[in-house]
């Protein structure tokens, strides 16, 4: 919607609202209709864009910046409320009713506990605000939209790819599993998608872990006693993301035992670096910018008094679910590197520099 027509939906609302609401539109503050997406006065708004913790280091070196840059591309008079709760879903309702307080038009979120976050949304909603769940979904109560790479798909693709890789080597034994947290909805899809791959592979499964708020200490303090247990029984293990493969990678080598493969998902520098080394087996690419910018798109278009269309529909959601692409070192300068995603010069630094070398990165 370009100004000429903001301020034509602005005037029409006028004819029918009390003429306090004028005010409200004017001064860019007022709360939005969670179902029409508001009364079209997005110009100097506000919207809130909540994070859920420091542990996967993408929120602040990515996200943010990314849902930042985009926002102010679409309206430069508008301010995002940006926060992170640090892993705890009590602070990060905290700061939903904070952004509230301050007026924000629209909340997009990416949520600590799924189950808690339902408060929020029916907070928002209950006060004319959308909310955009962001990366990880809100099951219990609809959010007006959701935005995210598709969780279960990345679950079945670093399995898929772990096993068909463990069946090429011809390697035997069973797999460990390391799931992401369990009050994150986004990481009981990537369970499912790994038990999709994994449970009719042929390979035993040893043992499963849900790791409390994705720490990758946890998933390395688990990941040792299994070591203790199983030792050298352990063909593989299927990690949710970078984090706790981080973890797993450091118990084998506390341990002092050779590092079977281990998967990934994110794609965080340091996990294209172990793979470069040999240290872990895949990653799943999934740009952040994709993400961060259509949820700044799909922000904006409710802050104007639209109400965009799902393109899919997830927990009674609209929603956009984008497909991810997994990484090993047989792809990972074509689509890392080659693509800009990453900079050999950011990656490839000291004792990588060999590796990078080896499989053409520069």
């Amino acid at each position: 919607m370009n100004r000429t027509q903001m301020r034509t939906t602005a005037f029409a609302a006028v004819a029918v609202i009390a003429s306090a609401a004028l005010s409200a539109c004017g001064s860019g503050t007022s709360t939005t209709d969670a179902g029409s997406g508001g009364n079209g006065g997005a110009e100097n708004a506000k919207v809130a864009f909540l994070m859920p913790d420091l542990a996967s280091t993408r929120y602040e070196l990515q996200d943010k910046p990314l849902f930042e840059a985009k926002m102010k591309q679409l309206c430069p008079s508008c301010t995002v409320i940006y926060q992170n709760a640090d892993s705890d879903a009590a602070k990060q309702q905290q700061q939903a009713n904070s952004a509230l307080a301050q007026g924000v038009k629209a909340i997009v979120i990416d949520p600590v506990d799924s189950a808690a976050a339902a408060t929020i949304v029916k907070t928002a909603q209950a006060q004319q605000v959308p909310v955009i769940a962001y990366d990880r979904p809100i099951p219990a109560t609809p959010a007006d939209y959701y935005i995210s790479f598709d969780n279960e798909k990345i679950g079945s693709m670093i399995g898929q790819s772990l096993v068909d890789h463990l069946k090429a080597e011809k390697i035997e034994g069973g797999l460990l599993q390391v799931n992401g947290s369990p009050t994150d909805a986004a990481a009981g899809l990537i369970k499912k998608g790994i038990h999709s791959a994994i449970d009719p592979s042929g390979f035993e499964l040893l043992a499963e872990y849900d790791t409390p708020d994705w720490q990758p200490e946890k998933a390395q303090t688990w990941v040792s006693g299994q070591i203790t247990q199983f030792g050298d029984k352990i063909a593989g293990v299927v990690a949710a993301n970078d984090g706790t493969g981080g973890g797993t990678i450091a118990a084998f080598k506390a341990a002092g035992v050779k590092v079977p493969p281990v998967t990934g998902n994110d794609a965080e520098t340091a996990a294209a670096q172990r793979i470069i080394s040999g240290d872990q087996y895949n990653t799943i690419s999934k740009p952040i910018k994709i993400v961060a910018e259509a949820a700044a798109d799909v922000a904006w278009q409710f802050m104007q008094g639209e109400k965009p269309a799902g393109k899919t529909t997830l927990y009674d959601t609209p929603s956009e679910l984008f497909i991810p692409t997994v990484v090993t070192k047989e792809n990972i300068n074509k689509v890392l590197f080659d693509s800009g995603i990453m900079k050999a010069s950011e990656v490839c630094t000291g004792a990588y520099a060999e590796g990078c070398a080896e499989l053409g990165i520069k």
